[in-house]
């Protein structure tokens, strides 16, 4: 099988279901395991078992303060847990775009951040509540 190298030119991000994909400029979903240690007396290596899931969405976001924009769609969600989804492309999804989805808690919105003369870049990191679903149809 041959690698297919992948460039992220047209991610697609929908929080709550607006898609804020023109907003962004940086997207993030690491998810990992918890880890429990199951060796007993005898063994003389450590033996693991994965546990609890987790992950987390986080982004980088062109600040918008234009009405039915960014800022007046993510500052009334602050403390709701809301659906996501992130794909590769905004395409549909399918084999080649596989969705990602599930619910995040938005715990943290920074409606001004920056410098002077400088792009306002709002970069967050949103917890994930319950399952993370890989989906291709």
């Amino acid at each position: 099988m041959a690698l297919t190298p992948t460039v992220l030119f047209d991610a697609y991000i929908s929080i709550n279901s607006n898609v804020i994909s023109d907003h962004g400029n940086k997207i993030e979903l690491p998810i990992s395991v918890d880890e429990e240690d199951t060796t007993a007396f005898g063994q003389t290596w450590k033996a693991r078992v994965g546990a609890l899931k987790d992950a987390s969405l986080s982004l980088d976001l062109i600040q918008n303060y234009v009405n039915a924009q960014l800022d007046s769609i993510m500052f009334p969600l602050i403390g709701s847990v809301v659906p996501f989804e992130v794909r590769p492309t905004s395409a549909a999804r399918g084999a080649d775009n596989a969705a990602y989805t599930g619910n995040i808690l938005i715990k943290e919105w920074k409606p001004i951040v920056g410098s002077v003369g400088k792009l306002v870049v709002v970069s967050v990191s949103f917890p994930t509540s319950g399952t993370v679903l890989r989906q291709t149809s």
